[in-house]
């Protein structure tokens, strides 16, 4: 994103959110770059969209402040926020032309027809729907439904975007291309986007940074690769990502690494550990897709791996990927994902598993939330 400005475009300054006795939001500090596009991203009631409701002004912060622009806009009605709104079910007015659902903020800011018209033209050429102006919303497909959403949220020129689940209702095929749309559209555009899912695809692929929440708490922000790569704690690491998880002991230290002696009685070695003293109680963390898989009679991949003997106990072809749980001889169940090769390893066939000490990452057992000696 370029020509970014250095001070946030939204700012949350300790927002507490209660409704009675329910905490939805703890004690929530947040900037927002201007002309960024951030993620909230975590599991059904782990606050996220109550956070986006505060922002726009439908709902209000038990405690805490919100700025937008600089300028605080707890008191500020929704309507003086400027900001576009794009939700999970379009909310287009079913009995208004496409012209009247786009332009309905436009009617209200007492914008001239001529601008008005130029403006809805300009904005349904954006997300690519030119000369719809006179169809209803029930003859477009879904996808162009959004897209009218889309145009109806950007046409105002907002300060902030605001999207809640905007993909939910579309189909995987359908999602993809709506998540390369908006992601242009926001470059695009250069405008500050709050981006609401539980989907850890979207928010690896379109965010310039991810806030991963649960119980109404951040456990974590950054950017999409260090948040993937390095996990602060197990939930941020089981969330996004599919992982393995092994409870163990530091075994001992080497100069670029430690050892590590799981439950199980098997060892990794463990490369950029951070400050560890042996006997500590670690939990070692490998992601699915860093294991590889070989014959018995294979040469590994790469000198220096951690490789065990195991067998495929099953397995799921998914076309590009094969998703494979493989139990080693200690009886330790261990979950790879590969990439479909013209023959697939096959239940039941006896194979090597191997994963580099760089692609493994370790969090501190003893600690709640501790911080991640993550994998790579």
């Amino acid at each position: 994103m370029e020509n970014k400005s250095t001070s946030p475009a939204v700012q949350l300054k300790g927002v507490y959110k209660r409704f009675g006795k329910v905490v939805a939001v703890q004690k929530m500090d947040l900037d927002f770059e201007e002309g960024s596009l951030v993620t909230l991203l975590g599991p059904s009631g782990c606050g996220k969209t109550t956070i986006l409701r505060m922002i726009a002004g439908l709902e209000a912060p038990t405690e805490g402040e919100i700025y937008i622009k600089g300028k605080r806009v707890n008191d500020i009605p929704i309507h003086k926020r400027n900001l576009g709104m794009i939700f999970q079910n379009y909310a287009l007015f079913p009995h208004k032309t496409i012209f009247d659902n786009v332009a309905f903020g436009l009617k209200y800011r007492n914008v001239a027809k001529g601008e008005m018209q130029a403006k809805v033209t300009k904005a349904l050429e954006m997300v690519r729907l030119p000369g719809v102006e006179g169809r209803m919303p029930s003859q477009l497909s879904g996808g162009q439904q959004q897209r009218i959403a889309m145009a109806r949220a950007i046409v105002i020129e907002p300060d902030v975007l605001l999207m809640d689940e905007p993909l939910s209702a579309l189909d995987e095929n359908l999602r993809e291309e709506m998540r390369r749309e908006i992601d242009n559209l926001q470059q695009m555009l250069g405008v500050t986007t709050l981006f609401v899912t539980h989907d850890q695809r979207e928010a690896l692929s379109m965010s310039d940074k991810i806030v991963v929440m649960k119980d109404g708490l951040k456990q974590q922000e950054g950017s999409p690769e260090e948040v993937y790569n390095y996990p602060r704690n197990h939930f941020v690491s089981d969330f996004l990502g599919h992982s393995n998880f092994f409870g163990g002991v530091i075994a001992g230290l080497e100069d670029e690494g430690v050892s590590v002696k799981l439950q199980d009685g098997n060892e990794f070695r463990v490369e950029h550990p951070g400050d560890w003293a042996n006997n500590a109680a670690v939990e070692l963390v490998i992601r699915a897709q860093k294991f590889e898989l070989t014959y018995l009679d294979e040469a590994p991949p790469e000198p220096d791996m951690n490789t065990f003997d195991g067998t495929i106990k099953d397995r799921s072809y998914m076309g590009g990927e094969v998703s494979y749980f493989v139990e080693l001889e200690s009886g330790t169940m261990v979950h790879v994902i590969g990439i479909a090769k013209l023959t697939p390893f096959k239940k039941g066939e006896k194979i090597r598993l191997h994963v580099a000490p760089r692609h493994c990452g370790l969090l501190q057992k003893d600690k709640a939330g501790g911080d991640a000696r993550p994998a790579k």
